[in-house]
């Protein structure tokens, strides 16, 4: 914010987009509330549903546009999608060997004499085991097989996936197996 801004009255807006609904909360110099709630879907309409909101509250204000302070923006929509399991269809790649590592997890379990244990769904679908291997250190002990990995992924896009998540083995320290991939 600048030193003008500061001393000048401006308008502050809070949006929080929801799958059905967004909410907007829009703050007058005044400190008066003024709230909408709109669809989240525009139908074919331009724009985004929680600014244009916003930009109407301030035209039933007699505001303009140059009288905007901050606009926040957050969301559910992700953590809903990953709640309901709604989402695409996801196709996990890890580094050979490492196919049952999300399954597996932590082995942490409410009842540790459980002989049945109720484990929640991933969230992937299915995964694709590429061959390659990169040490913690960075040192590439087997190399990335392109051909192969190029074969499963087209295999995975005419069987219908339409989201990928690659995550091979210490590619949070040396990314470039996972860049390769990606492109």
């Amino acid at each position: 914010m600048s030193p003008s801004e500061s001393t000048r009255a401006v308008w502050n807006f809070w949006i929080d987009r929801g799958g059905t609904f967004t909410d907007v909360i829009g703050e007058s110099p005044e400190g008066r509330l003024w709230l909408r709630k709109v669809p989240s879907s525009t139908r074919g309409k331009s724009g985004d549903p929680g600014i244009m909101a916003a930009l109407s509250i301030l035209r039933d204000a007699g505001a303009t546009p140059d009288d905007l302070g901050t606009v926040r923006v957050g969301t559910t929509v992700v953590t809903n999608a990953l709640l309901e399991r709604r989402g695409s269809k996801l196709l996990l790649v890890v580094t050979r060997g490492f196919g049952d590592a999300i399954v597996i997890g932590h082995q942490a379990r409410p009842d540790i004499f459980a002989l049945h244990v109720r484990r929640a769904r991933p969230l992937h679908a299915e995964v694709l085991e590429i061959d390659e291997r990169v040490a913690v250190d960075g040192t590439v002990i087997e190399p990335l097989d392109e051909a192969a990995a190029a074969n499963g992924l087209a295999a995975a896009r005419q069987s219908g996936f339409e989201a990928v998540a690659i995550v091979l083995l210490h590619g949070w320290r040396h990314s470039q197996h996972e860049q390769r991939l990606a492109q």
